[in-house]
């Protein structure tokens, strides 16, 4: 289980609302870094246990497109009927990460887990966002499933990209962290 000392939990929380804020649908100018939604509520399923943490993530989104397209002068071209598709693609993903979190080893014996929970979470999560979109926002006269699937070979790698990448990260932050808090403690008990 990943488990993390509720300052450290604290700690990813913030991390995690702040890299959603700074990437999040590129509201913040000359920023153009991939969106790291995905990643958030997949590393937020993993590292913080409470199920509020979902719902505060979630309503983050909701808040920064609200922001991005009242005040932002971003197009609200994504906010249709189908943006409600965003909460369980987003549950998905956090789920993965609860269910990865109770396999969770140290060391190389749960990378197939992983990658297994990440490639399932993100294809599903495209599907539901992507498709939901896709189907029922109405801004496609007449959508078809032949029509969809090049969307997903259009729209899904660079989605999936952008997971691992900031997942990449994350796994040598933590690394970095367990690696400083063994040090830490080796040296308080000399």
């Amino acid at each position: 289980m990943l488990d993390l000392s509720p300052r450290s939990r604290l700690a990813v929380g913030i991390a995690l609302a702040l890299l959603m804020a700074v990437t999040r649908g590129h509201h913040f100018g000359d920023l153009n870094l991939p969106s790291a939604s995905w990643a958030v509520f997949f590393l937020a399923g993993a590292l913080l246990p409470a199920r509020w943490a979902f719902a505060a993530l979630f309503l983050e989104a909701v808040a920064l497109d609200l922001v991005a397209i009242t005040w932002g002068g971003v197009s609200d071209w994504c906010v249709t009927r189908a943006y409600g598709f965003l909460l369980p693609a987003y549950a998905v993903l956090w789920f993965a990460g609860r269910s990865y979190a109770r396999v969770h080893l140290d060391g190389w014996a749960t990378l197939g887990r992983l990658l297994s929970c990440v490639l399932a979470s993100s294809f599903v999560s495209h599907l539901l966002s992507s498709g939901g979109f896709w189907f029922f926002s109405g801004r496609y006269p007449e959508p078809t499933l032949a029509g969809f699937l090049p969307r997903i070979a259009a729209y899904y790698p660079p989605s999936l990209q952008a997971l691992a990448f900031y997942l990449g990260i994350a796994a040598l932050l933590l690394a970095a962290g367990h690696a400083w808090a063994q040090r830490s403690s080796v040296e308080v008990s000399r």
